[in-house]
């Protein structure tokens, strides 16, 4: 019995102290100090902006590919199977080989500590709620940061918000009406600028547009696409691909990175894109390019942490 006793005594100190060391370090910025960060708008910058993507396969190489041509930038990435921001941290990156042989990537650390970039897009693995829970994302979101801006202070630094699984259980479009001021905000984001002190992380709210897009698609509002399942992919056997953007929906967040990164409108641009091999991207109508661009400028316009002012009206 005693030695059960101690045995127990054991676990609830060593249980304890590894509560203690989760609670350790800054907690959130409170929702009050998060509204003022954001505020008062960024200024639109001067010109093109050489951009750095940190993240995984909703970044991937065709959507930074689009996004350089839409605004004549140079850019660069690092991706992994399902990367965390702790991956890309501690150099132990699935799939680094597969994912990173392309001509665009570059290595995160050495690529930050150039200075070479006035925007750096970081977005986390999802499961969101896994990334929060195991992978301890809002410290590696500041610890990003902060990298970012010890090599270049004036550097303009992103979280990307992105989406989970078409098949979720809590419903697709529920989790990002609902995910977005819990998991990104509230558990990734707000903590990390409790502890990152360069100055806001502002936000491209990838999901939102994803979310708002398939609203209006399948609203009969979008020219040709009638279901969310226009814009991911199908896979070679034929079956439906559950998180994976197809060219459509790699097209339309790079729209989003745009509106956010230089504060203009995306309604008018270019909708013949190529991918990043060079290839066109698959064919879109004109009517269609300005319906989702004009989903997109409404949502960034619509949401304070992306820096960008709201329109009148």
């Amino acid at each position: 019995m005693r030695k059960t006793i101690f045995a127990l005594t054991i676990a609830a100190v060593a249980g304890a102290g590894w509560l203690a060391l989760r609670w350790v370090g800054p907690k959130a910025v409170s929702a009050e100090t998060f509204a003022a960060l954001y505020a008062t708008p960024l200024p639109a910058p001067a010109g093109p902006m050489a951009t750095y993507h940190l993240g995984h396969s909703l970044v991937g190489r065709d959507m930074p590919a689009m996004l350089a041509q839409l605004a004549g930038h140079d850019h660069a990435s690092q991706l992994g199977w399902g990367a965390s921001l702790r991956d890309h941290w501690k150099d132990s990156v699935p799939g680094f080989a597969e994912e990173n042989a392309h001509p665009a990537h570059r290595p995160a650390a050495a690529a930050l500590a150039s200075s070479d970039y006035g925007a750096v897009v970081l977005t986390e693995m999802v499961e969101i709620r896994d990334a929060i829970r195991s992978h301890d994302s809002a410290r590696h979101l500041a610890l990003w940061a902060d990298r970012a801006r010890a090599a270049n202070p004036d550097a303009r630094v992103y979280l990307y918000e992105t989406w989970h699984r078409l098949d979720d259980t809590g419903g697709w479009l529920e989790r990002i009406d609902s995910d977005l001021a819990r998991h990104w905000e509230g558990d990734v984001l707000r903590p990390a600028l409790a502890r990152h002190k360069g100055g806001p992380i502002h936000v491209i709210p990838g999901g939102q547009v994803m979310a708002a897009a398939v609203r209006a698609i399948e609203a009969g509002e979008v020219e040709g696409l009638t279901s969310r399942h226009h814009l991911f992919q199908v896979q070679a056997d034929g079956t439906q691909d559950m998180i994976h953007f197809n060219d459509t929906g790699a097209y339309l967040i790079a729209l989003a990175h745009y509106a956010v990164l230089y504060h203009r409108s995306p309604e008018g641009m270019a909708h013949d894109l190529l991918r990043a091999d060079g290839t066109p991207m698959a064919p879109l109508s004109a009517d269609a390019a300005l319906a989702l661009q004009k989903v997109v400028w409404r949502v960034v316009t619509g949401y304070a942490p992306t820096g960008v002012a709201a329109q009148p009206g």
